[in-house]
């Protein structure tokens, strides 16, 4: 199972820990990561393996739950999230299920926001439901209505701050003074932030959910998901619901992952910096209404994210005036821009929410989330930016 890491060197900067944790080299001097694909592993002796399978010793048994790419994966980003242990999963949502797994049992409440990444939603409504874990939403940005909604049962406050696709912000160090006040974990999901532009561990959260499918990548090669948190939760609890239900990281992927952190400082400023241009020019369009992104002044949580995040994101998303047929519109007259709904690529991407990320809930769900027909989210990636607003900008006049 995944193994607790030193605490990461104060003295070494974002960037070095960025390309230099987590990569013990072998016998053979290699200078980049290598790939240990190999299902299983072997040992000296029966007496070794059967210490290693009793947890008395150290060391790699099999590749479900001990893979020296993985861990390394996971030494770096537990290193970049300043957490003492990490698990690597599957996917972004096999993290939460993990999450859920390792923490909750029938009886346990959720208290989560609206403001939610339509999978996410469907997992707690569809599928934890089924085995007596019940979920409560409030909205993201009133604490109030946070505090107010806590009862005895309630476990795991669940947060996405930027939220999915509207970029609301909760602050962070207040939640968890709430969760911890009820005697409740507090989870957050960074996905769209990254350790580079936030840390919510330093602000008091217990447990933070990456999609390493995402930012961590950056090219949008592989599927994967993490948990970031202290050694008594990620270790002692969340890795045996892993190494038995098994829904474990690839060492392949793990691999691709190393080499998107080594670039993650940069990409996720360059994004940023992209991101707030576009959100800028989108303001100053005719067709569109609203435009969302924290580093504008005029958003409900400027202030907030001035000081909650080292940027505001790569993120943008804009309401089109006319709905869903305009909103299709600007998204049916790109050429450049890629229609899907993966975003933290180097190539932007654009999406219509209402019919794809949050398709499957329903007119109220949207409606209480504030999901427009009219909104279309952009993911900026790292294309020169007179083309990206060349290519929105002939859907926008068609509106």
């Amino acid at each position: 199972m995944t193994s607790s890491f030193p605490p990461p060197d104060d003295r070494q900067g974002l960037a070095s820990r960025a390309i230099r944790t987590g990569h013990q080299r072998t016998p053979e001097g290699e200078h980049a990561e290598p790939i240990f694909a190999t299902s299983s592993f072997v040992f000296s002796s029966a007496a070794e393996a059967a210490a290693r399978f009793a947890g008395e010793q150290p060391g790699n048994i099999y590749g479900r739950f001990t893979n020296p790419t993985v861990q390394a994966f996971e030494q770096r980003l537990a290193a970049l999230e300043s957490g003492e242990a990490c698990l690597a999963t599957a996917s972004g949502m096999s993290a939460i299920l993990t999450l859920c797994l390792g923490l909750l049992q029938a009886g346990d409440r959720i208290l989560t926001s609206r403001s939610l990444f339509g999978s996410t939603t469907q997992l707690f409504d569809n599928y934890l439901s089924r085995f007596g874990i019940q979920t409560d939403y409030v909205e993201l940005t009133d604490l109030n209505a946070w505090a107010t909604a806590m009862r005895p049962t309630t476990r795991l406050l669940f947060v996405e701050t930027p939220s999915n696709p509207l970029m609301q912000l909760v602050d962070i160090r207040a939640l968890a003074d709430i969760a911890h006040t009820h005697n409740s974990l507090l989870v957050v999901d960074n996905c769209f932030c990254t350790p580079v532009l936030q840390q919510p561990l330093r602000l008091g959260a217990d447990l933070v959910i990456h999609s390493a499918t995402k930012y961590l990548d950056g090219q949008g090669r592989a599927l994967g998901g993490a948990i970031v948190g202290s050694v008594a939760l990620v270790q002692d609890k969340l890795a045996p619901a892993m190494r038995t239900a098994g829904p474990c990281m690839s060492p392949f992927n793990a691999w691709i992952f190393l080499k998107g952190l080594e670039t993650l400082p940069l990409r996720m400023r360059a994004h940023a910096a992209a991101a707030a241009e576009l959100a800028q020019w989108l303001t100053q369009q005719p067709a569109v209404e609203q435009v969302n992104y924290p580093g504008l002044p005029g958003h409900p949580q400027y202030a907030l994210a001035q000081t909650q995040q080292a940027l505001p994101g790569g993120i943008v998303s804009f309401v089109v005036r006319g709905g869903r047929e305009a909103a299709w519109r600007v998204i049916d007259q790109v050429r450049m821009l890629s229609i899907t709904a993966n975003l933290g690529d180097v190539k932007t991407t654009i999406t219509h929410p209402a019919s794809t990320t949050h398709g499957r809930w329903t007119d109220e769900q949207r409606a209480e989330a504030g999901i427009e027909e009219g909104l279309v989210r952009i993911a900026v990636g790292l294309e020169d930016m007179t083309d990206i607003q060349a290519d929105l900008a002939t859907g926008l006049r068609l509106v």
